[in-house]
Protein backbone atom coordinates (compact mmCIF):
# COMPACT_ATOMS: atom_id res chain seq x y z
CA UNK A 1 0.00 0.00 0.00
CA UNK A 2 0.89 3.33 -0.75
CA UNK A 3 0.18 6.55 1.25
CA UNK A 4 -0.39 9.82 -0.20
CA UNK A 5 -1.24 12.88 1.19
CA UNK A 6 -3.55 14.87 0.69
CA UNK A 7 -1.19 18.06 0.21
CA UNK A 8 0.74 15.87 -2.10
CA UNK A 9 -1.96 14.79 -4.11
CA UNK A 10 -3.41 18.40 -4.45
CA UNK A 11 0.02 19.87 -4.87
CA UNK A 12 -0.49 20.16 -8.78
CA UNK A 13 -3.95 20.98 -8.69
CA UNK A 14 -5.95 24.01 -9.38
CA UNK A 15 -7.63 23.85 -6.41
CA UNK A 16 -4.43 23.66 -4.15
CA UNK A 17 -4.84 27.17 -3.14
CA UNK A 18 -7.79 26.32 -0.80
CA UNK A 19 -5.59 23.79 1.04
CA UNK A 20 -2.41 25.35 0.20
CA UNK A 21 -0.68 25.13 3.84
CA UNK A 22 -3.53 23.99 5.99
CA UNK A 23 -1.94 21.28 8.58
CA UNK A 24 -4.60 18.73 7.98
CA UNK A 25 -4.12 16.71 11.29
CA UNK A 26 -6.32 13.76 12.50
CA UNK A 27 -8.63 14.64 15.22
CA UNK A 28 -9.98 12.69 18.13
CA UNK A 29 -13.26 14.00 18.41
CA UNK A 30 -15.99 13.76 15.49
CA UNK A 31 -16.25 16.81 13.49
CA UNK A 32 -16.32 18.26 10.14
CA UNK A 33 -12.94 18.46 9.62
CA UNK A 34 -12.69 14.67 9.66
CA UNK A 35 -14.26 14.71 6.73
CA UNK A 36 -11.15 16.67 5.57
CA UNK A 37 -8.99 13.07 3.92
CA UNK A 38 -5.89 12.96 5.87
CA UNK A 39 -4.47 9.90 4.21
CA UNK A 40 -5.58 8.42 1.08
CA UNK A 41 -4.19 4.29 1.02
CA UNK A 42 -4.39 3.12 -2.89
CA UNK A 43 -2.56 0.17 -4.60
CA UNK A 44 0.54 0.75 -6.15
CA UNK A 45 -1.35 -0.17 -9.46
CA UNK A 46 -4.20 1.93 -8.88
CA UNK A 47 -2.37 5.03 -8.15
CA UNK A 48 -4.15 6.89 -11.01
CA UNK A 49 -6.36 8.17 -8.50
CA UNK A 50 -7.85 11.69 -9.91
CA UNK A 51 -6.41 14.61 -7.72
CA UNK A 52 -9.24 16.29 -8.46
CA UNK A 53 -11.58 13.71 -6.75
CA UNK A 54 -9.57 14.15 -3.69
CA UNK A 55 -10.00 18.10 -4.23
CA UNK A 56 -13.74 17.71 -4.45
CA UNK A 57 -13.69 15.86 -1.04
CA UNK A 58 -11.86 18.70 0.53
CA UNK A 59 -14.04 21.26 -0.98
CA UNK A 60 -17.30 18.96 -0.14
CA UNK A 61 -15.85 19.06 3.66
CA UNK A 62 -15.16 22.90 3.49
CA UNK A 63 -18.72 23.10 2.49
CA UNK A 64 -19.89 20.56 5.34
CA UNK A 65 -17.90 23.02 7.50
CA UNK A 66 -19.32 25.92 6.58
CA UNK A 67 -23.22 24.51 7.09
CA UNK A 68 -22.60 23.49 10.72
CA UNK A 69 -20.93 27.08 11.26
CA UNK A 70 -23.92 28.95 10.26
CA UNK A 71 -26.12 26.30 11.62
CA UNK A 72 -24.95 26.62 15.24
CA UNK A 73 -26.70 29.84 17.40
CA UNK A 74 -23.78 32.30 17.33
CA UNK A 75 -23.58 32.76 14.26
CA UNK A 76 -27.43 32.72 13.47
CA UNK A 77 -27.95 35.18 17.07
CA UNK A 78 -25.24 37.35 15.17
CA UNK A 79 -27.37 37.67 12.14
CA UNK A 80 -30.43 37.61 13.33
CA UNK A 81 -28.75 41.03 15.76
CA UNK A 82 -27.43 42.46 12.78
CA UNK A 83 -31.06 42.20 10.65
CA UNK A 84 -33.25 43.53 13.49
CA UNK A 85 -30.76 46.48 13.86
CA UNK A 86 -30.73 47.54 10.39
CA UNK A 87 -34.03 46.31 8.32
CA UNK A 88 -35.99 49.27 8.54
CA UNK A 89 -33.21 51.49 6.44
CA UNK A 90 -34.42 49.37 3.41
CA UNK A 91 -36.93 49.79 1.03
CA UNK A 92 -38.12 47.94 -1.96
CA UNK A 93 -36.95 51.09 -4.53
CA UNK A 94 -34.79 50.53 -7.33
CA UNK A 95 -32.76 53.66 -6.28
CA UNK A 96 -30.24 52.39 -3.34
CA UNK A 97 -29.18 54.53 -1.09
CA UNK A 98 -25.90 55.93 0.26
CA UNK A 99 -26.63 54.28 3.98
CA UNK A 100 -26.63 50.44 2.60
CA UNK A 101 -23.13 50.62 1.58
CA UNK A 102 -21.85 51.15 5.58
CA UNK A 103 -24.30 48.61 6.51
CA UNK A 104 -23.17 46.35 3.74
CA UNK A 105 -19.46 46.45 4.75
CA UNK A 106 -19.70 46.14 8.82
CA UNK A 107 -22.54 42.74 7.77
CA UNK A 108 -19.39 41.53 5.62
CA UNK A 109 -16.68 42.52 8.31
CA UNK A 110 -19.03 40.88 10.83
CA UNK A 111 -20.27 38.10 9.90
CA UNK A 112 -17.55 36.80 7.15
CA UNK A 113 -15.05 37.45 9.56
CA UNK A 114 -16.83 35.12 11.93
CA UNK A 115 -17.40 32.48 9.48
CA UNK A 116 -13.44 32.36 8.55
CA UNK A 117 -12.42 32.56 12.15
CA UNK A 118 -14.38 29.84 12.90
CA UNK A 119 -12.82 27.62 9.52
CA UNK A 120 -9.08 28.53 10.59
CA UNK A 121 -10.70 26.91 14.14
CA UNK A 122 -11.36 23.85 12.50
CA UNK A 123 -8.89 23.71 9.80
CA UNK A 124 -5.98 25.70 10.15
CA UNK A 125 -4.34 27.47 7.28
CA UNK A 126 -8.08 27.68 5.76
CA UNK A 127 -8.06 30.65 3.12
CA UNK A 128 -11.22 32.52 2.38
CA UNK A 129 -10.13 34.32 -0.25
CA UNK A 130 -9.34 31.38 -2.80
CA UNK A 131 -12.56 29.21 -0.86
CA UNK A 132 -14.50 32.43 -2.45
CA UNK A 133 -12.99 31.59 -5.85
CA UNK A 134 -13.74 28.35 -6.08
CA UNK A 135 -17.23 28.67 -4.75
CA UNK A 136 -17.75 31.04 -7.46
CA UNK A 137 -16.70 27.76 -9.67
CA UNK A 138 -18.42 25.29 -8.26
CA UNK A 139 -21.89 27.19 -7.41
CA UNK A 140 -24.15 24.14 -9.05
CA UNK A 141 -22.28 21.62 -6.35
CA UNK A 142 -22.93 23.97 -2.84
CA UNK A 143 -27.14 23.70 -1.36
CA UNK A 144 -29.01 26.84 -2.40
CA UNK A 145 -29.30 28.04 1.27
CA UNK A 146 -25.71 27.68 1.54
CA UNK A 147 -24.88 29.50 -1.91
CA UNK A 148 -27.43 32.55 -1.09
CA UNK A 149 -25.99 33.06 2.24
CA UNK A 150 -22.46 32.88 1.27
CA UNK A 151 -23.19 35.30 -1.81
CA UNK A 152 -24.44 37.78 0.59
CA UNK A 153 -21.02 38.38 1.24
CA UNK A 154 -20.03 39.20 -2.10
CA UNK A 155 -23.07 41.02 -3.81
CA UNK A 156 -24.76 43.71 -2.73
CA UNK A 157 -28.22 42.36 -4.27
CA UNK A 158 -28.56 39.30 -2.36
CA UNK A 159 -27.41 41.53 0.60
CA UNK A 160 -30.41 44.04 -0.26
CA UNK A 161 -32.73 41.01 -1.20
CA UNK A 162 -32.17 39.54 2.08
CA UNK A 163 -33.03 42.29 4.26
CA UNK A 164 -36.12 43.04 2.12
CA UNK A 165 -37.04 39.34 2.93
CA UNK A 166 -36.57 39.69 6.27
CA UNK A 167 -38.41 43.49 6.52
CA UNK A 168 -41.78 41.63 4.77
CA UNK A 169 -41.79 38.67 6.91
CA UNK A 170 -41.20 41.16 10.36
CA UNK A 171 -43.95 43.10 8.73
CA UNK A 172 -46.26 40.27 7.78
CA UNK A 173 -45.77 40.84 4.08
CA UNK A 174 -44.39 37.52 3.39
CA UNK A 175 -45.66 34.87 1.24
CA UNK A 176 -49.28 33.73 2.08
CA UNK A 177 -48.28 29.88 1.70
CA UNK A 178 -52.01 29.30 2.92
CA UNK A 179 -53.49 29.71 -0.46
CA UNK A 180 -50.72 26.94 -1.89
CA UNK A 181 -52.24 23.72 -0.66
CA UNK A 182 -55.93 22.98 -1.13
CA UNK A 183 -57.56 19.46 -0.31
CA UNK A 184 -59.88 17.94 -2.49
CA UNK A 185 -61.90 14.78 -2.15
CA UNK A 186 -61.37 12.06 -4.71
CA UNK A 187 -65.31 11.22 -4.27
CA UNK A 188 -67.11 13.50 -4.76
CA UNK A 189 -70.70 13.25 -2.86
CA UNK A 190 -73.55 11.74 -4.09
CA UNK A 191 -71.52 9.82 -6.17
CA UNK A 192 -71.88 5.84 -5.65
CA UNK A 193 -68.82 4.45 -3.98
CA UNK A 194 -68.04 0.54 -4.97
CA UNK A 195 -65.65 -1.22 -3.43
CA UNK A 196 -64.26 -4.60 -5.23
CA UNK A 197 -65.66 -6.50 -2.23
CA UNK A 198 -69.40 -5.44 -2.97
CA UNK A 199 -69.24 -6.53 -6.72
CA UNK A 200 -68.79 -10.02 -5.69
Amino acid sequence: MLAVSLETTLLHHPRKRLIDNMDIQERNGRSCSENIVDMIDVDEENFAISSSSAADAAFDAVIGCIEDIIMEGEFQQLQQNFMEKYYLEFDNSDENKLSYTPIFNEYVNLLEKHLEQQMMERIPGFNMDAFTELLVQHKEEVAGDIFDMLLTFTDFIAFKDMFLEYRADKEGRGPDLSQGLVVTPLITAGSKHTDSTESQ
